[in-house]
Formats: structure tokens, C-alpha cells, sequence
């Protein structure tokens, strides 16, 4: 039997970094991620700031857009976009407790904490947009691997 291979790394390009490096910092925080091992760099030759939250388990990155791309929206229904990324919390209080903290980073909120049950009985999860309109969930559904 093969087993599904694991994520790496998430790469996500951002509008300006520094502009919502704060608001990553603090959800990579809530969600487990040590800010010590935090990686900030410019990359000369790719003209391309990164952010890089190291874990043993997946890193999470942010980068800068190429200077023509810049002003751009984003909309997670353009080809090639990253719809959303979710990711799976331990409890639905691990769901309210990220959920608080968002909320304090200034999220937009698109949905509260509840259970989804188009998505199954016991689905439990928040929805929200980073400052730049990135759409992140965090789901705790106790059956999903049952």
C-alpha cells in the first residue's frame, strides 16, 4: 500500500510582505509555528522577498508579487489560484481559540465557528480572509479519518 504523501511547504504570494508580515506572525503563532525559526530574506536574484515559517512537519511561506503584478486582485477563482487553504485543528475549542485570535489580528471574517453540515455531521470550522483577501478555513472534523 502507498500512503498519500505530505505537504512540504505552502508557498503563497502576498501583495507586500511587509505590509502583512504582523498578521502572519500571529496566525503562524496560533497555529503552532516557532517564531524563532522564522526566516526573512530577500532573494536578489529572483527580485523576491520571502518569509519562510519552519516546523518539521510543513514549512508555510509568504512572498512578494513581481513588481508588474503588484496592484492585481485576487480572487481565489482565477485560474492557477489557490482557492483556500485549510488547515485541521485538534478540537473544535482549538477552532474557537484560533478563531479569537484572528479575530484580534484583524481578519475579515467570513464565517464564525459552527458546523457546516453540507460538509458532514461533525464539521466544525471558521472561515476568513487574510488582509490581502487569501481565503483560510481551520476545520476540526472528528470523522474524517474514522
Amino acid at each position: 500500500m502507498v500512503l498519500p504523501m505530505k505537504v512540504d511547504h505552502l508557498q503563497v504570494t502576498v501583495k507586500d510582505v511587509n505590509e502583512v508580515e504582523a498578521f502572519y506572525d500571529g496566525l503562524m503563532d496560533a497555529l503552532g509555528f516557532d517564531l524563532s525559526k522564522k526566516i526573512n530574506v530577500y532573494l536578489e536574484e529572483l527580485d523576491m522577498h520571502v518569509i519562510e515559517y519552519l516546523d518539521c512537519t510543513y514549512d508555510f511561506v509568504i512572498c512578494s508579487a513581481l513588481k508588474q503584478y503588484e496592484g492585481e486582485t485576487i480572487h481565489r477563482r482565477k485560474p492557477g489560484a489557490v482557492h483556500h487553504i485549510a488547515f485541521r485543528a485538534a478540537s473544535r475549542d482549538e477552532v474557537d481559540r484560533i478563531y479569537q485570535k484572528v479575530l484580534s489580528l484583524g481578519a475579515e471574517i467570513l464565517d464564525a465557528p459552527q458546523i457546516f453540515p453540507q460538509h458532514g455531521p461533525n464539521y466544525y470550522a471558521l472561515f476568513f480572509n487574510d488582509p490581502d483577501g487569501i481565503k483560510y478555513e481551520i476545520v476540526n472534523n472528528d470523522d474524517h479519518c474514522s
